[in-house]
Formats: C-alpha cells, structure tokens, sequence
C-alpha cells in the first residue's frame, strides 16, 4: 500500500488506515465522542463517522435517508452489485432475509456444537508438544472457515483461497478497485461451479436451499443465489474469527480474566458477550441516499456514513466504565451484531463457534500469554481483528 498522508484532525480528516487506528482505535474514538461526535472527512469521496451509540443506531434505522447498497468504505466506488439481503433496501429486503432463518434459527445451529468442538480439538492437537503457536494462523481462522465450508457443502481445502479473498477484499480493496473486481469475479465463477454441481445433485447444504427457495412463488435468479453466498462466505469466516482472535488477545494479555474463566468455565458465554462488546469488529457502511441532519450535523447526498459499532458499544450513554472488559458483565445489550434491518443474521452462530472454541482452547490451554519480542498485527478495514497472535504455551501442550 502507498504511504499514506497522516492525519493531523481526526475530526475534519479521519482516515481508518492510518496506523495508530489500525493499531488502537479506541483513545481516537473517545477523542470524537468527546469533541465530534459526527466526524467527516474528505477522504474516501466525502464519509461520515458517528461515534456515539445513538446516532449509530438512528442511521441504522433510517432506511429512508441511508441505503444498504454500498457497504465498504472505498477510495472509489466500485460497480454495485447485488448480494441480497445485506445490499437490499425495503421493501425487498424482508422477504429476501426471511429466506435465510430457517437454517440460522438456534435449533438448526445446535445441531452443528459436537462437530465444531471436535475441530476445535483436533487444532488443539496439532499444536501439542509445541512451546508456542499462533492464536489466529493456528486456531482462530481456522474454525469459521471449517464451519462455514461444512455450512455450503464446499471443500474446507479451498480455506486458504476464502483467506485469502477476504483479506484482498476487506484491506486491500479499500485502496485498489482492481482488486475488488478481481476478487468478485473469482468468488462469483467458484459459486456459479458449486451452483452447477448442486443442479445435478442436490445435497444437504445452503447452497442446495437457496436453489430450493422461492421469493414470491420464484425459485432465486442464480445472481440473488451467488450474491448471497458470497455474504456467507466473508461474513461468516472473516468477523467471527476476528472475534475469536480478539478474544484469545485479551486473555493473553489479562491473566486475572484468563485464570478467572479457567476456575469457572460456565462464566464463558458472558465473557464472550463483553469480548463481542469491548472488540466488536465490524463496521458497515451506508451510502447518503438522501440529504438529512442528525445532531446538527449535515449528510450529503452521495457520501458514505460508516457504522462503527464499536465505538457505540463504548459509549458511557449506553455502558458503564466502557472501556474496562468485565468478563462478568451482566447488562450488556451491545451492538456487535448490528442494529436495524440488517443485524447479523449469523449472530447465533457467531456466539456458538467463540464460546466452544474459548472452552476448548481455555481447557487444554489454561496458560498462555504473547510470545516474548514478537509482535501482534492488526486488520485494516471494515473488519478488525489480530492477523497474528504469536503465544507462548506456560507449560509444553502433552
């Protein structure tokens, strides 16, 4: 990537790929939340960045104002293109969304926990008689890649290339359109293959339910079928194993929470609704469809408004001591998952997959922390999460 010009006002000037963003965005948010609320800048084409969780969620809802048909912030704007139900306004957007519940409902999920902890045993594994290891290469990405190519009926081989896709899209393709294009006709010509295989013989599989859905009578184009595998694919690989890598960080870095969970493991699942809280990392987008005032603050027609629910999720308004990570947490309506029409329709599988992969990990690994004189990098992006996370193991894995 070109060295980029620093930024010297986070309010008028804001850039999220500068460095100390990327690295620790937290102090900067809270800066604006103080000072600008609604920061702008001119970068980017002109975009938005609300940081308190009010305004958040009233953008959210606002479909009237703010479309759901660009949702990444880019250099330049690349060619729409449809991947229903994350790119559709109302009134399509309901009946398109309403498509996907049945295999996202809680009882179609919990059918797949033996499966997913098994995986997360046998990455344990591989890592025995090892000193160290990397939390993310080694165990994070690993698992919503695994549950997510069993999900579509795909080869788990391809992980790598889905790694790979989705870093170029989410970090790189902020910068160059080339690559976006590129990697939109990559994973449209692997979907449009899958799509053929499924034609000839169905499976058991999201991609032969799309094939045997209908939308007002209509079985789906096989564009609105590509469209929404490819959501699956990036959101459910790329978020959840950001959440898991950050949660893996935090527990590195905070021996009391990591000993805390280890002496009682039925806290986990509230533990990992604060990690979901304190390190949300996603951030939609939304285009100005409309000129509107929130605040007092102008939006004009044509520029972007980035979501950054992270930053929502660290607003005194909302949370009390916000920035402090309470593993025991009790009230925590966060928005990790989104807000409006268009919250995660994955969320219950999200949870599933960061709870049993920090109780596998949590009792075969109950002592861990960052691996001396290394370093740990961070995503770029709409999506953040550690890349690396290099451990050290207190005691050798038998």
């Amino acid at each position: 990537m070109p060295e980029r010009r620093p930024v010297t006002d986070w309010a008028s000037d804001f850039d999220h790929l500068d460095p100390r963003w990327v690295e620790n965005p937290y102090p900067i948010w809270k800066q604006l939340r103080d000072t600008c609320p609604i920061a702008h800048t001119r970068r980017f084409q002109g975009v938005y960045f609300p940081s308190r969780f009010a305004d958040v969620r009233a953008i959210a809802y606002d479909t009237e104002h703010f479309s759901s048909r660009r949702l990444f912030v880019r250099e330049k704007h690349p060619p729409l293109t449809e991947a229903p139900p994350v790119t559709s306004d109302p009134p399509m957007h309901r009946a398109q969304r309403m498509l996907l519940m049945p295999p996202f409902a809680p009882g179609a999920i919990r059918s797949l926990e033996p499966r997913i902890r098994t995986f997360c045993r046998s990455c344990i594994a591989a890592l025995r008689g090892r000193q160290t290891g990397d939390g993310v290469l080694d165990y994070a990405q690993r698992i919503p890649t695994h549950v997510t190519a069993l999900m579509l009926g795909v080869a788990e081989a391809d992980g790598s290339r889905f790694r790979q896709w989705i870093r170029d899209f989410f970090e790189l393709g902020v910068t160059d359109p080339a690559t976006v294009e590129r990697v939109t006709a990559e994973t449209t010509a692997y979907f449009a293959s899958e799509i053929e295989r499924r034609r000839a013989a169905p499976r058991d599989d999201l991609i032969s339910y799309l094939l045997d859905a209908r939308l007002d009578g209509k079985k789906l184009s096989e564009d609105h079928i590509n469209g929404t595998l490819r959501v699956l694919l990036f959101a459910g690989v790329d978020t959840t194993w950001s959440a898991i890598g950050a949660s893996l960080w935090h527990l590195a870095t905070h021996a009391a929470d990591r000993r805390h969970l280890v002496a009682e493991p039925d806290l986990i699942p509230t533990a990992v609704e604060e990690f979901l809280r304190a390190y949300a990392p996603v951030t939609m987008a939304r285009e100005v469809v409309r000129d509107t005032t929130i605040d007092g603050c102008h939006f004009k027609r044509g520029e972007m408004v980035m979501l950054p629910f992270g930053a929502a999720n660290r607003d005194p308004a909302m949370f009390a001591a916000p920035d402090t990570v309470m593993i025991d947490r009790a009230q925590n309506r966060h928005a990790a998952f989104g807000l409006g029409i268009h919250r995660c329709i994955g969320a219950y599988l999200a949870r599933l997959e960061i709870t049993v992969a920090l109780q596998e990990w949590l009792g075969a690994i109950p002592e861990f922390e960052l691996a001396p004189g290394t370093r740990v990098t961070w995503s770029s992006g709409a999506v953040r999460g550690p890349r690396s996370l290099p451990l050290v193991f207190i005691d050798t894995l038998e």
